[in-house]
């Protein structure tokens, strides 16, 4: 493995499976926007979601994906020129990875690949550094999901990031504000097997109250409107915000979302609060609209 690597991977606790594992997706996701940094892609696209917020503002869970959204709106848009990019970046760096295009079988606004490699054969590959960890069977797959959406809705701000890690580069990422625009849409409007809610949004939510993040109306507004969820030509006010996030906290089942989040985070007691009451206080108390 290289050395490089084996620095980034020091930080981590891989002393369980499922944490072995998260660090070394983590891992691989800070080397695969390397790759797309090399590539150019961040001229044309932008960071967001969960895996943004981990690598860089640290929000304490794993997250899964990793998800962008072009600067402007182009249905030719093709993800395949990017795919090698991230490929040789990923077995530059002495993983037996493989990334390619998922094809369509409809249409969508989506564009997707997948990085996609054996778990325990690069987990072999780094026990020069960590000890062996049992609970891995031998033909698991690591996947992770590259997905860009290529017709975005207005509105959004971004900022430049520099990542010092495997070498120093850059990504462009949605601004924070922007960033909780997206999350509020996801809580507000995402159907997620069955209606049940992503324990990570929730999980999201808190960090971003916590740390004072003020949620940009407009571009929820615009998110909304793309998806059907509010009307065009009206205003999302931050009363109507309110209101719908009150009615949303009572419909959730909160030991589903739970079960959800348990997997990415290594403290399962910081969600042994969550409730109705607990969302609806702290939206009232904490949340701040911009």
């Amino acid at each position: 493995m290289h050395s490089v690597v084996e620095d980034m991977l020091k930080k981590y606790d891989c002393s369980k499976a499922d944490r072995y594992k998260n660090a070394l997706k983590e891992v691989i996701q800070e080397i695969a926007l390397l790759g797309l940094f090399r590539a150019g892609f961040f001229d044309k696209a932008a960071f967001y979601g969960g895996t943004a917020l981990r690598i860089f503002h640290g929000i304490d869970r794993f997250s899964r994906d990793l998800d962008f959204s072009l600067l402007k709106p182009d249905k030719k848009f093709a993800i395949d020129p990017y795919c090698e990019y991230v490929e040789n970046e990923l077995n530059a760096y002495g993983f037996q990875v493989e990334v390619s295009p998922k094809k369509k079988t409809a249409s969508s606004n989506v564009e997707s690949a997948f990085i996609k490699g054996g778990t325990m054969v690069n987990m072999m590959r780094m026990e020069a550094v960590r000890p062996p960890v049992s609970g891995i069977h031998g033909d698991e797959l690591l996947t992770i999901n590259l997905e860009v959406d290529v017709d975005p809705p207005p509105g959004a701000t971004f900022e430049m990031k520099h990542q010092l890690m495997p070498i120093p580069y850059t990504v462009r990422l949605y601004s924070r504000p922007s960033l909780l625009a997206g999350k509020l849409r996801a809580i507000l409007c995402r159907n997620w097997k069955s209606g049940r809610t992503k324990g990570r949004d929730l999980y999201d939510y808190v960090w971003y109250l916590a740390h004072s993040v003020p949620a940009d109306l407009k571009h929820l507004q615009a998110r909304m409107v793309q998806t059907g969820h509010w009307k065009k030509g009206t205003a999302l006010t931050e009363a109507a915000l309110r209101d719908l996030l009150s009615k949303r906290f009572q419909g959730i089942n909160y030991s589903q979302a739970k079960q959800d989040v348990f997997p990415y985070i290594n403290d399962h007691s910081a969600v042994d609060l969550w409730s109705a009451d607990f969302f609806q206080s702290i939206t009232a108390d904490k949340l701040i609209c911009g």
